[in-house]
């Protein structure tokens, strides 16, 4: 459950993400590629997170 006072939408929100099987996940990158990345990512019309699952998915599949 979401720490302190969350309200109702939060709640729910919490709910369905954990039902629906997604987590976030922290990184620490340098300055410059995180820019970069934010660049590209604008360039191209995509999500960070959709481009990172793409990567993430492509990566465990050859490994």
């Amino acid at each position: 459950m979401p720490r302190g006072n969350p309200n109702k939408q939060t709640i729910a929100t919490y709910k369905y993400q954990t039902k629906a099987g997604y987590m976030t996940k922290g990184f620490k990158l340098k300055r410059e590629i995180v820019e970069d990345f934010e660049k590209a990512i604008e360039r191209s019309g995509e999500s960070q997170a959709a481009v990172i699952a793409e990567f993430m998915k492509n990566y465990t599949r050859t490994h």
